[in-house]
């Protein structure tokens, strides 16, 4: 197994009250974000959602798609959010967002292990291209939320973790 500690970074001219209530919704995140194909409600978690567990299905901009569960861990409205994923990526993500003027700084924070046996027995060889594609993905993401949203995206980038 191939662990990837992965961090994008978005800037979106909108308040964070906006940004957030579109990033916890995320069985509406296919309307917006091109990769997402399916989000299922598996356990609804209580009030604010924590404790939710959905089915997430991606693809990708290369020949691949992915699908694991995810359990809402965290929750503090309107600026973070933690889950754990189990299946053909296990591991945590974190969104983070902060309030900077009237826009919002999101970043989110990816460190999860790759389960497929063949992702892990070409893992030495596509790393690179794994990177770049998760990057590719949330780039997208990044994109989609301003135009559902209406605003425009003032940063947009992904870089390994440090």
């Amino acid at each position: 197994m191939r662990q990837f500690d992965l961090t994008t970074q978005w800037q979106l001219d909108a308040a964070i009250d906006r940004v957030w209530d579109a990033i916890v919704a995320v069985e509406k995140w296919p309307l917006w974000w091109r990769f997402v194909h399916a989000v299922e409600e598996l356990e609804k978690g209580d009030a604010e959602g924590l404790g939710a567990l959905r089915r997430y299905t991606w693809s990708s901009k290369l020949p691949y798609r992915l699908s694991f569960a995810m359990r809402v861990t965290a929750l503090t409205r309107p600026t973070y959010l933690e889950g754990v994923a189990v299946g053909d990526l296990d591991g945590s993500g974190r969104w983070r967002l902060v309030a900077d003027g009237g826009t919002t700084r999101v970043r989110y924070d990816w460190t999860v292990i790759t389960t497929k046996r063949w992702m892990n027995a070409l893992a030495p060889l596509l790393e690179p291209a794994f990177r770049w594609n998760h990057h590719q993905v949330m780039a997208e993401g990044g994109r989609g939320l301003a135009r559902y949203l209406g605003v425009r995206v003032l940063a947009n980038h992904a870089a390994p973790a440090r």
